[in-house]
């Protein structure tokens, strides 16, 4: 199994926009991560202007599936996103 990284780099007014897609994207994180393939996944703080999610996988599949449903992508919460395999070297 792989790991891979999802950047978002998110909107100036992140924070004040994303009340309204919030429970949206939960639930696709959620759903994400009781099939397994989302470990875990976070925005940044101080300054709030990314997040981090971390998948595991054979390929980024999981992660590029998760790009296209999300909310806050589609509705420009997100001004760009990277994915990045990770090499894990420390850790499970």
């Amino acid at each position: 199994m792989n790991h891979y990284l999802l950047m978002y780099t998110v909107a100036s007014d992140y924070l004040e926009r994303r009340g309204a897609y919030r429970e949206e994207h939960l639930a696709l994180a959620g759903k994400h991560h009781q099939n397994g393939d989302l470990l875990m996944g976070g925005a940044l703080a101080d300054p709030a202007d990314r997040a981090i999610l971390l998948f595991r996988g054979e390929s980024p599949a999981a992660a590029e599936a998760f790009v296209r449903e999300d909310p806050y992508v589609k509705n420009g919460l997100v001004r760009s996103w990277e994915i990045r395999k990770w090499t894990v070297v420390v850790g499970g």
